[in-house]
């Protein structure tokens, strides 16, 4: 591949990526204009739940990919190895989307004992499952018109399906919670793209290294998403049914809040690949750890700058995107938006980890990140709305200076350190 089509490439995929994340927002806004807050909260527990694993699921396509690139070097197709990848992700997120459907846990996450959503979400995860491993095989052949079309697809499918809703009148929970699992099953037109590709015979790896590769990558990326996507489900299992309607205006200003990761998408993909060549320098290292002081540095100010502006027109901007009836106090969308610019920094510092090929240290520092979340919210005095807010802004605050001490602790430039 030349470099010109590469970075032709390259632009594909990114508009893609930019297109796909921002199609999300119109289907938050009509959900928080068409619920009450209390039924908002339900519906972003529901998302965070069907993103969270989504986004657990991640990896698998980085995985599939990987196989597929090395396949289409050798001119050939990628073997069974992809398959059983895929498998066990399916398998996986089959059993853990069963457990979340479970009356009890139901009850929990959805505030009923009616496992209706809990069933959706479950399809709607396996049908991710599939759709990454799709996603992988044609992105690793470099099928990139597919690839971004099959991106931009998913998020169309949940527009359409809720423009069909809203002509007719049609503004529940269910209908629009339906719309949104719909959008995962929009693999199904490519697959016939993505079949040729595979060979479904040849030799393979065990599936004991299979599975055990697949469900590590998969916890680390479990672990990022219960403090990013899934943290609405997360907060929400703590709560009470009188804690809905409030809950339910302030994860829709997390959606609010969140913009900055979206903007900060193009620098993680370049992240890695910077600081492998940057340690290829004699003096890389220190030149490293000097830069991520500095950026960290900027990343707290830019935190309280972004922070003082959530506080002054945030609630402001809540209402005009979801509904007047969202009211959500300043000093909780301060809180929200500080959250996501020092996410947007453990993002970043777990990428240098990732170049360091050092995955049990990424795994160390998002474990510490969740475990210090939900200890938030199952321990701090206060009401949910409290708890919810102060859990975002402790568990990136630590994060930030653990995923930094491990990147300093790594002293030498050597690359081939596992953590």
């Amino acid at each position: 591949m030349t470099e010109k089509t590469a970075g032709k490439s390259l632009g594909v995929v990114g508009l893609a990526v930019f297109l796909s994340a921002a199609l999300g927002y119109p289907v938050l806004i009509v959900a928080g204009r068409g619920l009450n807050p209390a039924d908002g909260a339900v519906f972003l527990a529901f998302w965070g739940v069907v993103f969270g694993i989504g986004s657990a699921l991640s990896p698998i396509e980085q995985e599939v990919s990987r196989l597929s690139a090395h396949a289409d070097l050798r001119g050939g197709r990628v073997g069974p190895t992809a398959l059983r990848t895929v498998a066990v992700a399916v398998i996986a997120v089959g059993v853990l989307g069963a457990v979340l459907a479970l009356p009890p846990v139901a009850e929990r996450i959805y505030s009923a004992d009616d496992i209706s959503l809990g069933l959706i979400a479950l399809a709607s995860s396996v049908a991710f499952a599939l759709q990454f491993g799709t996603r992988g095989v044609l992105i690793g052949f470099r099928e990139v018109k597919p690839y971004g079309g099959l991106l931009v697809t998913e998020a169309g499918v949940r527009i359409l399906l809720l423009c069909a809703l809203l002509v007719l009148g049609v503004t529940g929970l269910l209908p629009i919670s339906v719309s949104v699992a719909l959008g995962s099953f929009a693999f199904l037109p490519f697959l016939v793209k993505a079949r040729k590709h595979v060979d479904f015979v040849g030799d393979a790896e065990p599936w004991s290294v299979v599975a055990r590769r697949t469900l590590l990558l998969m916890l680390s990326a479990g672990l990022t998403a219960s403090v990013l996507t899934g943290y609405p489900a997360v907060a929400k299992f703590f709560a009470a049914k009188e804690d809905l309607d409030a809950l339910g205006s302030l994860f829709f200003a997390l959606s609010l809040a969140r913009v900055p990761l979206l903007l900060l998408s193009p620098v993680q993909a370049m992240a890695v690949p910077t600081v492998v060549r940057l340690l290829q320098d004699e003096d890389g290292h220190r030149r490293l750890v000097s830069l991520l002081i500095r950026g960290t540095l900027a990343a707290f100010v830019l935190a309280g700058l972004g922070g003082l502006a959530g506080w002054l027109i945030g609630p402001w901007g809540v209402r005009l995107l979801f509904g007047d009836q969202h009211v959500v106090a300043g000093w909780a969308v301060a809180g929200l938006v500080w959250s996501s610019v020092l996410l947007g920094a453990v993002l970043l510092l777990a990428a240098v980890l990732v170049a360091r090929k050092q995955p049990g240290r990424v795994l160390l520092t998002w474990a510490v990140v969740a475990a210090m979340s939900v200890l938030v919210l199952a321990f701090t005095p206060g009401d949910m709305v409290l708890r919810s807010v102060f859990g975002l802004v402790v568990a990136p605050t630590v994060g930030v200076f653990v995923a930094l001490g491990l990147v300093v602790r790594a002293g030498s430039r050597d690359t081939s350190v596992t953590g």
